[in-house]
């Protein structure tokens, strides 16, 4: 007697090649859709930042990658001595400098001395103190940044104060080298 192969009904589906690499090209698409929509995401909230020169030395090294939040200073963050930030200044790239006085402060160097509001600062992140003296008065938004470097730093002592509206982001970690991974520091010891 003759084998008669059984009928298909609509219930069944049959599984083909075609429909699976279909799945395949989909769940792709679908990753890489997903992979796009997080990088776009976390770029709008954290930058990459390259560190080119010397003037923040010893805290931050030519040829480090930092991460810096932009929304540090935004809904309802605020800015504070002693915060390592990155900020526009034309026509150079962005620069990365120390947050050391805010709207209203009055800023001394003496004799290598830094004091803020009148107050002397004990600086644990610089290692060789500044050669030059002057004051400043820190108009509103307006901030003093000024290098850890101090000698080498073309900073607010130089070229005077930065608007906020300038502000990037406060940076807040070192991620490249691997041996140099860190989160930043951003004590200034006031004497209060």
């Amino acid at each position: 007697m003759p084998v008669v192969p059984p009928e298909h009904t609509d219930d069944e589906q049959t599984t083909g090649r075609p429909s699976s690499i279909l799945n395949f090209l989909w769940e792709t698409l679908q990753t890489l859709a997903l992979a796009l929509i997080l990088f776009f995401v976390i770029d709008a909230v954290v930058a990459r930042v390259y560190v080119e020169n010397v003037s923040m030395l010893p805290t931050l090294h030519p040829g480090e990658f930092l991460l810096v939040n932009k929304f540090a200073y935004t809904w309802g963050g605020e800015m504070k001595r002693g915060d390592i930030i990155v900020f526009h200044h034309a026509p150079d790239p962005d620069y990365i400098k120390r947050l050391i006085g805010l709207p209203g402060d009055d800023v001394k160097m003496d004799h290598g001395q830094l004091y803020i509001n009148g107050q002397r600062i004990e600086e644990n992140y610089t290692t060789v103190p500044a050669t030059y003296s002057g004051e400043w008065q820190v108009p509103e938004n307006m901030i003093f940044a000024l290098g850890d470097n101090r000698d080498q730093s073309s900073d607010s002592h130089k070229w005077g104060f930065v608007p906020t509206a300038n502000l990037v982001g406060k940076a807040f970690l070192v991620y490249w080298p691997l041996n140099k991974i860190q989160v930043l520091d951003d004590t200034i010891l006031l004497n209060q």
